[in-house]
């Protein structure tokens, strides 16, 4: 019986939002969720510093696991350290990019706005990826850590005023040409969280994801493959102290009801 896992990992528990459409698309494969809380956040860290970090965690995590697909469930580890992942293990590994091709589909304005962590939105492959599938649009970035916080807050069940999403959109629409801005691609897998707070503070915009496409991508590479019943789903830290254990309830409703440390 094959009870190896699909591992997802980011640096937090934004890799959730990544979970969500995995586990429906595929309800019987068991799955680890793995964060690097002892590294966290990752969006102000420099390339340097993520190019050595998560490599390092990912091939200790295979050793630990064993899975059959790693999915980095985090844009800016991705678009920093995907290409030597993918060298270092002989498995398949599934990146998370800003989903600016589905933005670029949907906006009437041309005028697309790319949120994001500031490690994420200053990368040359966003400008590939522009440039690629949205080159007739006003594409408009804006790095926010504090969003970061913000998503974790609310799993952790804390309250954040609604008045401080309304002030991180401004930092998109206050840019020349903001005011225009008809999409947004949350180039965060935490900022899916929080995507009905942001819905209220931009009435009228429309927020997209990658993690519908990266669901699908999941689905194609592991098609042929057998499942024995998804089971207790295993929650993994780099630290495990107070705030990780505080977040069980919301990790134990996503279907991981055990939680250890790496």
């Amino acid at each position: 019986m094959d009870t190896r896992p699909i591992l997802f990992f980011d640096s937090g528990v934004g890799g959730l939002s990544i979970v969500g459409p995995a586990r429906a698309a595929l309800p019987d494969a068991p799955f680890v969720y793995a964060a690097d809380s002892a590294g966290f956040p990752y969006g102000t860290k420099s390339e340097a510093e993520i190019a050595a970090r998560v490599p390092a965690l990912l091939g200790r995590l295979a050793e630990r696991y064993r899975p059959r697909l790693i999915v980095i469930a985090c844009n800016t580890a991705s678009t920093i350290a995907l290409p030597v992942v993918r060298a270092a293990l002989d498995l398949p590994v599934v990146g998370t990019v800003p989903a600016i091709k589905p933005a670029a589909l949907l906006s009437k304005t041309r005028t697309i706005g790319v949120l994001g962590t500031e490690a994420t939105v200053r990368q040359a492959y966003v400008d590939d990826l522009a440039t690629k599938f949205a080159g007739d649009c006003r594409v408009l970035r804006y790095g926010s850590a504090a969003l970061v916080e913000m998503a974790e807050a609310k799993l952790h069940g804390r309250v954040v005023a609604p008045d401080r999403y309304a002030a991180v959109l401004d930092g998109l629409f206050s840019k020349p040409g903001g005011d225009a801005i008809d999409v947004i691609v949350n180039a965060c897998t935490h900022f899916p969280l929080v995507e009905a707070e942001l819905a209220v503070a931009a009435p009228g915009v429309c927020f997209v994801d990658g993690g519908p496409g990266i669901a699908r991508r999941i689905v194609h590479l592991m098609q042929g493959e057998s499942w024995s019943g998804a089971g207790e789903g295993v929650a993994v830290f780099t630290r495990l102290g107070g705030d990780e254990r505080a977040l069980g309830p919301a990790l134990a409703a996503r279907g991981f009801a055990r939680i250890e440390q790496l």
